[in-house]
Formats: C-alpha cells, sequence, structure tokens
C-alpha cells in the first residue's frame, strides 16, 4: 500500500504532504511528495501499489500502553475465568490507535493472582498485540493502596516474587513495587536480575527511598502523582528523584483530565524531556457505558466516565470514593497532551510511542514511523479522532481509507521524494 497526501509524524519531525509506503508488513519507504500531488518518481514503488490517499490527515505511530487493565467491558484480571477477556479489551484499544501494549494485572490473593498471572502469560505468548505483563501489586504501600485492598499487601518476600515472575514465565515485563516496604530494594535488584523493569508506585516511599529504588536499577515511576506522597519542597519525593537519577527514569501520566491537571502534565513534560509515557491505565469500562464494575475485586461505579470506588455503605454520606482507574483510551490522551496541556504533536505523539517503545527495548519494531519499523499505523482526523488503524501493515478492523490502483502518470523528479 501506498500511503499518499498525510501529515506523517516521524520521530524527529512532521513530514507535510507525505507518502510512505508499506510492504510486507513493514514501512519500506516514505518521503515528500513532489509539486502536485504526484506519486514520486522512486524505484522502491511497485508501479502496481494500492494507492491510500490521506487528504492531510496525520499518520501516526501505532500507540504502546505501559498500563492498561481492560476495555470493552472486559477486564484483564478476569482471564482465567473468561478466556476472551483479554482479546476483547485489547480489540477495544486498537480502535482507539493502540497497536502494542502491556496487560496489567491488578493485586489479588496471591494464589489467585499466580493463577491469573500463568493464564495471562498463556494467552500473551499467544498475541503478538500484547508485548508483555505489567504486575501491579500486591507489593504495594498501604497508605498509597488506592483500590488495592490493604489486606491483600504483601512485603516482596524473595519466594513470593519468584513465585509470580515462575507463573509468568518470561512475559513479566514491569512489576510495580513500593521501594519502602522491608525487602523493597532487595526486590528491585531481584527484578532487575531477572529482565524485569521494577516500576516505583503506590508508594509512600520520600526522595531519599525512591532514589535508592533507582539506583538499584528501578527505571519506571507508576502513574506519577497519584499513589505516591505529593510534591513537598522540603520532602520532592519519587518524581523529584526520577528526575535526578543519573538512569533514564520513564515517568508514566494518565492525561485524562481528571488523574492530573494539565499544568502537572507540562511539569513532568518540562522535568523530564524524552522520558514521559503517555499511559491509560484503562479498566473494563474504557470504550462502555457508564455504570457498576469491579477492579481489584471492589465495586466501582463509572459517572460521566470517572471511575470511582463505591463507599462503603456506612461511610458518612457525601463521601467520595477513590479513583478506580480510568476509562481513557490513548487517541484521547494524545488529543489531549496536544488540545490542553499544549505539547507540540511530534512530543504528544512520541509519549505515546517511542518512549514506551524504548523502555520495553522493541524500538527496532515498534513505536515510530521509520524505515524498516513493522507497519503499526494510525490514521487521524485533524483532531486525533482515529479513522483507521493498521497492525503489521493490516487493516486493524473493519475500517477503510478509500483506496484503489496508483495513477499511472509518475513525477521525472525525485526531488522531495527521499527516504525518510
Amino acid at each position: 500500500m501506498l500511503f499518499t497526501g498525510g501529515n506523517i509524524v516521524t520521530p524527529t519531525a512532521v513530514i507535510p504532504d507525505g507518502w510512505l509506503l508499506v510492504s510486507g508488513g513493514r514501512i519500506a519507504a516514505l518521503g515528500t511528495l513532489p509539486p502536485g500531488g504526484l506519486v514520486p518518481a522512486d524505484p522502491r514503488i511497485p508501479a502496481d501499489a494500492e494507492q491510500v490517499p490521506l487528504a492531510g490527515r496525520w499518520l501516526l505511530p501505532g500507540f504502546i500502553d505501559l498500563h492498561v487493565h481492560g476495555g470493552g467491558g472486559a477486564a484483564f484480571d478476569s482471564i482465567a475465568d473468561d478466556p476472551t477477556a483479554i482479546e476483547r479489551g485489547l480489540a477495544l484499544h486498537r480502535r482507539h490507535g493502540t497497536t502494542r501494549s502491556l496487560v496489567s494485572l491488578v493485586t489479588a490473593p496471591l494464589p489467585s493472582l499466580t493463577r491469573t498471572t500463568a493464564a495471562a502469560a498463556e494467552y500473551v505468548a499467544g498475541d503478538p498485540h500484547a508485548l508483555g505483563l505489567h504486575l501491579e501489586g500486591p507489593f504495594l504501600s498501604e497508605l498509597r493502596r488506592g483500590v488495592h485492598p490493604a489486606e491483600l499487601l504483601l512485603d516482596p518476600e524473595p519466594a513470593a516474587l519468584q513465585q509470580l515472575l515462575d507463573a509468568g514465565a518470561g512475559q513479566v515485563r514491569v512489576l510495580t513495587l513500593a521501594p519502602e516496604r522491608p525487602g523493597g530494594l532487595d526486590a528491585v535488584r531481584q527484578l532487575v536480575d531477572a529482565g524485569v523493569h521494577a516500576a516505583v508506585g503506590h508508594s509512600d516511599a520520600g526522595y531519599d527511598v525512591a532514589a535508592a529504588a533507582f539506583a538499584a536499577g528501578a527505571d519506571l515511576v507508576t502513574h506519577a502523582f497519584n499513589g505516591m506522597r505529593p510534591l513537598h519542597h522540603r520532602d520532592p519525593g519519587i518524581v523529584a528523584a526520577a528526575m535526578d537519577s543519573p538512569t533514564d527514569v520513564v515517568i508514566e501520566a494518565i492525561n485524562d483530565g481528571v488523574h492530573l491537571h494539565p499544568a502537572t502534565v507540562r511539569l513532568l513534560r518540562s522535568i523530564a524531556p524524552d522520558r514521559l509515557a503517555l499511559i491509560t491505565d484503562a479498566m473494563g469500562a474504557a470504550g462502555a457505558s457508564d455504570g457498576e464494575y469491579r477492579l481489584a475485586g471492589l465495586p466501582v461505579r463509572v459517572v460521566d466516565g470517572t471511575a470511582r470506588l463505591v463507599p462503603p455503605p456506612d461511610a458518612p454520606v457525601g463521601t467520595v470514593g477513590s479513583i478506580a482507574g480510568s476509562t481513557l483510551t490513548m487517541d484521547r490522551a494524545v488529543a489531549l497532551a496536544v488540545q490542553r496541556v499544549g505539547m507540540p504533536v511530534l512530543d504528544a505523539v512520541n509519549a505515546a510511542s517511542l518512549v514506551p517503545a524504548r523502555l520495553l527495548g522493541v524500538t527496532d519494531d515498534y513505536g515510530s514511523v521509520a524505515t524498516g519499523r513493522v507497519a503499526d499505523l494510525v490514521i487521524a482526523d485533524a483532531d486525533f479522532t482515529v479513522c483507521a488503524v493498521l497492525a503489521a501493515g493490516r487493516w486493524a478492523d473493519e475500517r477503510r481509507i478509500g483506496s484503489g490502483p496508483a495513477p499511472a502518470q509518475r513525477a521525472t523528479s525525485r526531488s522531495g521524494g527521499g527516504a525518510g
């Protein structure tokens, strides 16, 4: 397929009125159309290439979500009892541009979480859209637990941690923990030795403990400012420790306008340029209607797209439940980053694709529009509403952009037709 006339977002520039050739499931070439919008005279373009005119739409890399728990009414942590849960949730997010993601699981009793991890690992191993598992718990802080039940939280003892890693059969890519718990720093080292990214989150750690965790090898902050000690001018906490870390610690942001104020996202971008990763932290209600759901075994009520725990019956009148994940999709996160936060398009798109790909070590295949990469592509209108999605060079669902055979007439000059 030959895509023409789009605004192509590469890792370093936006190519206006660009062209891009997909062949064999990968990006074969790209460049700028010559004047007049003719198909460029490039020997790499087959004469019978199917032309897909983009008419000024955005052509973006497929998004990569490091942190998502479900969607379309499906919760990933129900996989042991509902074999289609992950498939349905990933399909919902793929419609919104997320072509690859981790599958996140929440805290549960250790035997149950072990069983769920094994079932999820088996599924993930056979689905190329999933890049592995993210375990959010159970080694979290009671003070910053959010929806995670306090009675299920554990210290990260080596045996318990290894039990989950063994159940994951090599598919656990990220594990969130509170490093201040007894054995927390040793757990970070155990994860790093196992090739797993240790993420600091749901933690009451101050600056010094967080800095020690990053020095021990932790390289990710789970949903910054949510589930952690607030920033204070004499105790700057986890985010400041990540900023000061000599290693490239990635900082997650739930940019839905609920979890973070736009100014807070601007702050994160200013202190961690090129290390901000947009995530959804979406629960099963993403892409579904308001109503009653469950997360970590607890009742959740979604009203106007915001998910909160249902307060217990004996709670004082007017009690507002804790935010319980989100109903965000990545296209919306990118749109809000540009429209409300004020991020340049290039930075917003990289935060949803290249930065997470770099963390996971998959940049040779995913995370950018560049020659040789897998053709995971998102076609979006000017406001970032997704029109169609390709995964590995194939339309990901029933949506298509009008196409036809390439015009017989080609430009006689190759000026402006160079590859990106």
